[in-house]
């Protein structure tokens, strides 16, 4: 078993004091890694050394800690093969998406470097010519970063990057689930010469997550995960009056119009639930089909399904690997459980794919004659498990896609543009994809609405996500007034 019991803690490397844990290999079932988690004590440093390092990292020139970024890229690409190895050994995710999600990574730390000096301020207009009025944007001082187990490393990137670009220091808790390439990334951190203190990254569970969140040094609090977790994590941020950025789960409802070009959206809709054994925030676990194709579209999926490659993940064959973890497992199989209670029709999957009975494999899951009212509409999976809805109007369609508590994301399959636009404002959703799905972007924002979180993360929104506004007012009057009265901008 391969040893990653050290913490990143101001330039250092040292055990973390919370005990020891293992990651364990979904696809061997059987523990590869051992690490240590953090206890209260071990947060604290942590959390303490970003404090010590943050007066002179925000005063650092933005261009200069955009240098810094541009080489922990170079350093992310040139060990993009073993940052995809690590996060496949603790997940069970396919190397090639690993290592492709890697290069990503590097793309949107370049895309955060370069705007890192642009993070501009306004001048605002006075009713006087004596008074000179203008803002800044500043750094909040120490983030707490929590990452999530299925996309590791791009998903730690995406709250590092913009935190330290925008002039913050970070604590970085990945999940315990997978853990491994975080630490790898602390590595590369350090080889990258970024100042000790500035990214700490500490590893642990619920527990490590709760003192970290806690902690009266921290300024922000940046989350991916499950609604729980983000609210036990709100309480946190509540009372220490700390703002929080929270990108949480989804019930992302892909929609096929009759007029739509079923070469694509069949294989966009296998794509977006299948892909990733349905482990995706985003996943299109709700596909709403018109009546009229209806049949064709499930004949489709069915057919495209039934020649998914399962096997080892690190395999470059391999289209679907397992599932993250046993209790994963089980969880998916409860709600195919309950699928069939409420009286959806399964028409494919369940348990296990064929010849791999016994294993974390998921099989590809496919319920028709849903209705919007079931569990299986309502409740996020995170499996492949797809729910299939009818509809016969873009009402009807609209209405069941804003039915649900979440609004992460939405697709929509048309070959008319003016349907598109139309029925893409109308949809409650952060990201709408129009002939594509799970398709993602350094430049464009991702967060949602409801319950699916809010903050937004990417893009250069995000930077507005780790500064705050200073408003800066200049007297240039002979100061000649009354002292008694508040002077007024009007």
């Amino acid at each position: 078993m391969e040893d990653f019991t050290d913490h990143l803690v101001n330039g250092a490397w040292r055990k973390g004091s919370g005990g020891e844990f293992e990651s364990v290999d979904p696809y061997l079932r059987k523990p590869w890694a051992r690490l240590t988690a953090a206890s209260e004590s071990d947060v604290d440093g942590a959390v303490t050394a970003a404090r010590a390092a943050w007066p002179a990292w925000r005063r650092m020139p933005a261009y200069e800690r955009a240098k810094l970024l541009f080489r922990l890229a170079d350093l992310i690409e040139r060990d993009a093969d073993e940052l995809a190895e690590y996060d496949t050994r603790d997940n069970g995710k396919i190397f090639k998406e690993q290592r492709g999600q890697n290069l990503f990574a590097a793309r949107n730390i370049r895309f955060i470097a370069g705007a890192a000096d642009k993070v501009l301020g306004e001048t605002k207009p006075q009713d006087t010519y004596d008074l000179i009025d203008f803002t800044v944007r500043e750094p909040l001082g120490v983030v707490a970063a929590i990452s999530a187990w299925n996309g590791p490393l791009q998903n730690a990137v995406n709250k590092v990057a913009p935190a330290v670009a925008a002039g913050n220091c970070v604590v970085l808790k990945p999940s315990e689930f997978t853990s491994v390439s975080a630490l790898a990334l602390g590595k590369l951190v350090v080889e990258a010469g970024f100042p000790p203190g500035v990214v700490n990254i500490i590893t642990g569970a619920a527990e490590t997550g709760q003192a970290l969140t806690a902690h009266p040094g921290i300024n922000k609090v940046a989350f991916t995960g499950g609604i729980e977790a983000a609210r036990r994590i709100a309480g946190n941020t509540a009372r220490n009056m700390v703002p929080g950025l929270y990108e949480l789960g989804g019930k992302s409802a892909s929609i096929v119009f009759a007029d739509a070009d079923l070469g694509r959206a069949v294989p966009g809709a296998v794509a977006g639930i299948f892909a990733a054994a349905g482990q995706s925030c985003v996943a299109g676990s709700r596909l709403l089909v018109h009546e009229s194709v209806y049949d064709e579209v499930i004949d489709g999926i069915v057919d495209m399904a039934g020649k998914i490659s399962f096997g080892n993940p690190l395999d470059p064959a391999t289209q679907v690997g397992p599932v993250a973890h046993e209790a994963h497992f089980q969880r998916i199989q409860q709600a195919i459980g309950e699928a069939v209670e409420d009286g959806a029709r399964l028409v494919i999957g369940g348990g296990n794919p064929e010849g791999l009975d016994g294993t974390l494999f998921a099989a590809p899951t496919l319920f028709a004659d849903v209705t919007p009212d079931m569990r299986l509409a309502q409740r996020e999976v995170f499996g492949p498990v797809l729910a299939v809805l009818k509809f016969s109007s873009d009402e009807e369609a609209i209405d069941i896609a804003n039915g649900t508590e979440y609004g992460l994301a939405a697709g929509i399959w048309t070959t008319d543009f003016a349907r598109a636009h139309r029925v893409a404002r109308e949809l409650i959703a952060g990201t709408v994809w129009i002939n594509t799905y799970r398709t993602i972007s350094a430049t464009a924002p991702f967060g949602g609405f409801n319950r699916s979180g809010y903050g937004r993360e990417r893009g250069t929104d995000v930077l507005a996500e780790y500064t705050a506004t200073k408003n800066l007012m200049l007297d240039i009057s002979d100061g000649a007034r009354d002292p008694f009265m508040m002077r007024t901008g009007k």
